[in-house]
């Protein structure tokens, strides 16, 4: 019989306590509070230390969501090791990574009122989604051949642009809100989103950020088709997602807390690295 096979990394240490703590607070105080229309993109700051959370005030939407180091956009969210340090959907107190060669905790997940108690349904779906990634007008071409321009890639462009980024810095997102797995085959699947009216996911910003969120011009994904109107009126199932952002008031929350620094490396990656003239000789 075959040894069932352990998962390849090991999850870094998380101090659960305090993250409750940030979770539980009612020191807050509001200082972004924004709707975004539904197939419309929004960017925005999050100070390092806040807490920020995306909602579904009128019911089931996905969102694709960005994340960039608010000072150096080279440092954004990598989704490819998020989901080998935790797993392919996340949930509380799982946290999205940066980018080599970085590669710190950009935020701490510390509310969901969806994801958890969602778990695994019959077909293996699970919610917050980091298998796929953002629908785009150019593989909507390659697989309808059509040029369709409500997609989660055009808005989140358009999005960071009055921000001194391009299409270039738009990169593999978390589907939050979204229901998604693997077939028997492997195959990736996706499923109507099970929010409701009030859901949310809520994040503890680790260093200062800046998010873009698309609210996807699939709506909940229950008439999701490549091409307008082939799976159905995608817009009839389209609704807003708001933003929300907190600064923590009472600072003796955070006295224990400082913002994670990447991992010292200090090698060459084995090269031999010139130093022009060598005066030794």
């Amino acid at each position: 019989m075959s040894v069932k096979p352990q998962p390849a990394y090991s999850t870094p240490a998380i101090d659960t306590e305090f993250y409750e703590r940030v979770a539980q607070t009612t020191s807050r105080k509001k200082i972004l509070s924004h709707t975004i229309p539904p197939r419309s993109g929004y960017a925005w700051s999050v100070p390092a230390g806040s807490i920020f959370r995306l909602s579904t005030p009128e019911g089931a939407q996905v969102g694709d969501l960005n994340l960039w180091h608010q000072h150096n956009a080279r440092e954004r969210f990598w989704a490819a090791r998020t989901r080998q340090l935790h797993a392919s959907h996340v949930t509380r107190f799982d946290r999205l990574w940066s980018t080599l060669p970085y590669l710190r905790p950009m935020v701490t997940i510390v509310g969901d009122s969806l994801g958890e108690a969602y778990g695994v349904d019959t077909h293996g779906g699970r919610c917050h989604d980091l298998l796929g990634t953002r629908c785009d007008p150019y593989v909507n071409k390659l697989l309808s051949g059509d040029d369709y321009d409500f997609h989660c890639h055009s808005n989140l462009t358009r999005a960071v642009l009055p921000y001194g980024l391009t299409e270039f810095d738009v990169h593999d997102v978390i589907n939050v809100f979204q229901v998604t797995g693997l077939d028997k085959k492997g195959r990736y699947f996706m499923e109507a989103s099970p929010a409701t009216k009030g859901d949310y996911i809520e994040f503890f910003a680790e260093i200062d950020l800046l998010c873009a969120l698309s609210t996807c011009p699939g709506g909940d994904l229950s008439t999701w088709a490549w091409g307008e109107g082939e799976g159905g009126r995608m817009e009839d199932v389209c609704r807003p997602i708001h933003v929300e952002v907190w600064k923590i008031e009472d600072q003796q929350i955070l006295k224990s807390w400082q913002s994670p620094k990447s991992p010292e490396y200090g090698g060459l990656h084995g090269m031999a690295v010139p130093y022009g003239e060598r005066r030794d000789r």
